[in-house]
């Protein structure tokens, strides 16, 4: 059987979706992906991840929607509540993520790609959650996700109109963080990866975790928490690599440790 996800691991990790020819997400790609977020979380020297789609038409162009009769009363039990899983696993993932879009993000795809910490799409992507035009909702994390991008009436704006945007307006609403040449998307994504590797790796676990749950505690908490991972890494040989290598005027060698 062929794979429909690929994954690469080493400093930066690499996840290429690969279901020709819009790497559509069936449940079979899902579980592919879920033991592919394992292997990441599994592999110690991860510093960062990219996920992206073969091929260039898309990066993942949603649903496979010849599948919805069958799921017929049926999609929590038998596409959601895995799809759910498996996107909060990427979200959750403790390396910064990359999207790399190329082509088209939709429905699904683009719910995948909000589930990584930045986004770079070249400049002829299309993004959108066109769910609506169909009967249905975004029920893997659009709803929610989208909203704390881009804002509550954005996410109103682009789920309740079915808008698909350019990779420009995208950018103009924070969707995306960059806009590249046409095939350019992955190869930006990389050198976003290789420049956040080069950080401290706690420091930018800790960093990740403290923004992403900021949303979600008061300011208070918040701060509370961002002091308490403050004295964790000044307790680090890195901080003391940092520091030292600053003074030096050299690249830090961090060793996560």
């Amino acid at each position: 059987m062929t794979s429909l996800v690929e994954v690469t691991l080493g400093t930066t990790c690499e996840i290429v979706l690969d279901n020709p020819p819009m790497n559509v997400v069936s449940r079979e790609l899902t579980v592919e992906l879920r033991d592919a977020l394992t292997a990441v979380a599994r592999h110690a020297a991860a510093r960062a991840l990219i996920v992206t789609g073969a091929g260039g038409r898309a990066f993942c162009a949603g649903s496979d929607i010849a599948e919805f009769e069958a799921l017929h009363g049926r999609v929590a039990e038998d596409k959601l509540l895995l799809e759910g899983l498996v996107y909060r696993q990427l979200a959750r993932t403790a390396v910064p993520t990359i999207a790399a879009i190329e082509g088209h993000a939709l429905g699904g795809g683009l719910e995948l790609a909000l589930a990584c910490d930045l986004r770079v799409a070249s400049e002829k992507s299309k993004l959108g959650l066109p769910e609506l035009k169909l009967g249905v909702l975004p029920g893997s994390g659009g709803t929610q996700r989208l909203a704390r991008v881009v804002g509550l009436a954005r996410a109103k704006e682009m789920i309740l109109l079915g808008q698909v945007l350019t990779a420009e307006r995208a950018e103009q609403l924070g969707l995306v963080n960059e806009v590249t040449p046409t095939g350019g998307a992955l190869a930006r994504a990389r050198e976003l990866a290789d420049e956040i590797a080069t950080r401290g790796p706690r420091a930018a676990r800790l960093a990740k975790r403290l923004i992403d749950e900021s949303l979600d505690r008061s300011l208070d908490d918040g701060l509370a928490l961002e002091l308490d991972a403050s004295e964790e890494v000044f307790s680090t040989q890195d901080m003391l690599e940092g520091a030292r290598a600053f003074k030096e005027k050299r690249s830090a060698q961090f060793t996560d440790s």
